[in-house]
């Protein structure tokens, strides 16, 4: 099995609640390379959730000893510091169907200007908040916080659709020292956009589609605004 398709596993496990899975998996990526960070977070996160904490903060310190500033690694100490071996820190997850893409109507996006000083407060999976009330549409967290925004195209694009009536949620799929990933998803759609699908065909992580072409009808609002190029 690829190296993504295992990753891919691991994270299905863990949406799944499979923490053991979730270990063997990762664990199984790990003997391909040992300092694969993202592996080594997943690793730390399923001990933790089965109550294994000395091996979770064991493994998050594997994880600063590659890269000192990793946000994720640091959260997960931070937030296990109380915690005693058996007590399991029972993470609140997003449903595994708001990972899943759909064509037309989800769309992966790497966030710009990403205030870094906010990363150690959120997880992959965490909901943020979508503001189109700006010139451009920042991402926040629930609290209000900016954690970054999208490329101006795409800003120009959804402000567009939701202006005409589509609404979207967002979720954080990835996130590192570079950057942002979330993944974006339109929860209704507008009856005068209903032969519009939100996103155009693209190449997305781990999934690959080609949705149907944007029709434009007569009586339909101009939404021509071409999207960012990930």
């Amino acid at each position: 099995m690829s190296d993504a398709n295992l990753a891919q596993k691991a994270i299905n496990h863990a949406l799944s609640g499979e923490w053991e899975d979730a270990v063997k998996t990762n664990l199984e990526i790990l003997e391909k390379n040992k300092t694969d960070i993202d592996a080594l977070n997943r690793l730390a996160r399923a001990y933790s959730e089965l109550g294994q904490i000395k091996n979770a903060r064991n493994t998050a310190k594997k994880v600063l000893k590659i890269d000192s500033s990793d946000p994720i690694a640091q959260k997960s100490l931070e937030k296990w510091k109380n915690l005693k071996e058996g007590e399991s820190s029972h993470s609140h997850l997003s449903r595994p169907d708001q990972f899943l893409e759909e064509p037309g109507k989800t769309k992966i996006i790497k966030l710009m200007h990403v205030n870094k000083t906010v990363l150690s407060k959120v997880d992959a999976g965490d909901k943020v908040n979508i503001n189109s009330h700006s010139h451009r549409i920042s991402i926040t967290t629930t609290e209000g916080k900016k954690i970054g925004r999208l490329p101006d195209d795409l800003s120009a694009h959804l402000k567009k659709l939701i202006k005409y009536g589509n609404e979207y949620e967002a979720i954080i799929k990835s996130l590192n020292k570079d950057g942002v990933t979330i993944l974006i998803r339109e929860t209704k759609r507008s009856k005068h956009l209903a032969n519009i699908p939100s996103f155009s065909s693209e190449k997305i992580e781990y999934v690959s589609f080609t949705p149907p072409e944007l029709v434009h009808g007569t009586d339909t609002p101009d939404t021509s605004t071409t999207e960012d190029s990930e």
